[in-house]
């Protein structure tokens, strides 16, 4: 195989970037988390010939935001088969401009947003990933988490491959170069190295003949094919529907899982890879991870989270004043719960939408006063009310805790707290970030501890049972394993001991 080598400048990778021994470049942001679980990545791709599929690729990822805040990137090929890569640490806006953006010629492209889930955020490590074969460079980008990164990289360095990242979305992009340097077309080549690989993953894929969406045979983490208005050739890859929307693209359908698509030239192809696949889509996508615009079985996120806070308060009514979600998570169940209970809905927090990740520590003052950069209570509001406050889920609890807090002080005379999903008692090992076991609080403690800890007058979670009905479809058709413990596909021992196992090790590990 062609050796691998990064085939952008040293302005986007450190000197050091190819030695795993050495240090490089860390992010900040992983210092500030919040208790919140966290999202892999966002992927988007485009193949149109004709359009600025650049810019497009741009506002793609604008709108895939949410989904990943540490890194961005964009490669295009141009009709010389030529790729041209950018990428870089921080916002999509704050990673390209018009003048970057010009730089990237092409009639297809794929880009990237990225959450590292397990703790390294480097430049190195940010996507689209490029590597070179026999039938010209290849570009992967990644949403999800394998979980067999030990065995397939091993296998990889035995067959003479440069790991240049600590990703095992690098993993994968070697495993189909070394197939297509075998003698294989794209196509084969790409569902060869799919059966190496396992765990979750929804992937774009460009090459110099056109590009690839597919996503695991359990469909773990989402993708969808839309179609630009007005030309049915020119189609598009996002990880939510949002993403098709800013660029004024029909939605067409979903990916499914064990699913390849093909799109060039002659349009879109379809080709089922695996004959074991079984739909487990991540039920916290509908709860907490997809922007509530995005549609997911065949209805919006906001209508699903609205239904999930009417549900909510038939399990676990309150006598209370008024009810408030936590921005902006929180807020649908919230109404939900208000339209179902007939407790009036109110507006008792405050969230500063401008305040971004920022990376400068707080005075120990600032510290002590709690959570009011991001949210600030409203007084008047909370004054002599007993308060019913509906958030998402709880993670460990800091964050919850502050907020109440800040309730009281604010005038509240009760608060009491409602969950629109389960207790969260499980990691996920799937592409979302959500601490080891024991940093769980609803791992190591009742509901009564909980809400003793976070010193609110009631708590109640929603039921599993009420979270997947509201979906309206067969619940078997969901992974709900952070909430259970049941994981869809077999998690080796020692990445279920420690999330960091390949960190510690020096050795790739999975980046989404």
């Amino acid at each position: 195989m062609i050796p691998n080598r990064p085939l952008s400048s040293d302005e986007h990778y450190p000197a050091s970037a190819g030695s795993l021994s050495e240090p490089t470049e860390v992010h900040p942001a992983m210092s500030n988390r919040p208790d919140k679980p966290e999202e892999a990545c966002g992927v988007f791709g485009i193949y149109a010939p004709g359009e600025d599929v650049a810019k497009m690729t741009y506002f793609g990822l604008y709108a895939l935001q949410h989904r990943g805040q540490e890194s961005a990137g964009i490669a295009t090929f141009d009709s010389k088969a030529q790729v041209h890569l950018h990428k870089g640490m921080g916002l999509v806006s704050q990673v390209f401009n018009e003048t970057i953006l010009d730089e990237l010629p092409g009639h297809l492209a794929v880009g990237h947003t990225r959450y590292s889930t397990t703790g390294t955020s480097r430049v190195v490590n940010a996507q689209p990933v490029i590597v070179p074969t026999r039938l010209g460079p290849l570009a992967l980008t990644h949403n999800g988490n394998l979980v067999n990164t030990a065995i397939l990289g091993q296998e990889l360095i035995e067959q003479k491959c440069n790991l240049l990242t600590t990703t095992d979305s690098e993993m994968i992009a070697l495993a189909i170069g070394l197939e297509v340097d075998k003698g294989k077309d794209w196509l084969d080549a790409t569902i060869s190295a799919f059966h190496r690989c396992k765990g979750a993953y929804s992937l774009a894929i460009a090459t110099p003949k056109g590009i690839m969406g597919a996503r695991d045979p359990n469909g773990i983490r989402p993708l969808v094919i839309g179609i630009l208005k007005g030309n049915p050739t020119r189609y598009v890859l996002a990880s939510e529907t949002c993403g098709l929307d800013i660029i004024g693209a029909e939605y067409l359908r979903d990916v499914e899982p064990g699913e390849l698509v093909w799109i060039g030239e002659e349009g879109l192809a379809s080709f089922h890879w695996s004959q074991k696949s079984q739909r487990k889509l991540c039920i916290f996508e509908m709860i907490y991870f997809a922007r509530p615009d995005s549609i997911m079985c065949n209805e919006s996120l906001y209508s699903y989270r609205l239904q999930l806070g009417r549900l909510l308060a038939q399990e676990s009514p309150a006598d209370v004043d008024i009810v408030i979600g936590v921005p902006d998570s929180g807020i649908p169940a919230a109404i939900g719960y208000s339209q179902a209970s007939g407790i009036p809905y109110a507006e008792g927090l405050i969230k500063n939408r401008y305040v971004g990740r920022t990376f400068i520590q707080p005075t120990q003052h600032m510290r002590e006063s709690g959570i009011k950069m991001k949210l600030n209570p409203l007084k008047d509001v909370l004054v002599g009310k007993r308060v019913l406050m509906v958030d998402d889920s709880i993670v460990r609890g800091t964050t919850s805790r502050k907020i109440v807090k800040a309730l009281r002080d604010a005038g509240a005379t009760e608060v009491h707290m409602r969950i629109s999903s389960p207790p969260v008692t499980h990691p996920c090992f799937y592409g979302i970030d959500t601490d080891s076991q024991d940093q769980l609080i609803a791992a190591t403690k009742s509901v009564a501890e909980i809400e003793s800890q976070i010193e609110v007058d009631s708590l109640a979670y929603l039921s599993w049972e009420g979270m997947l009905v509201a979906t309206g479809e067969d619940p078997n058709r969901f992974c709900s394993a952070c909430f259970t413990g049941d994981y869809p596909i077999q998690i080796p021992d020692p990445v279920k001991r420690s999330k960091l196992i390949m960190e510690k090790a020096l050795s790739p590990t999975p980046a989404g």
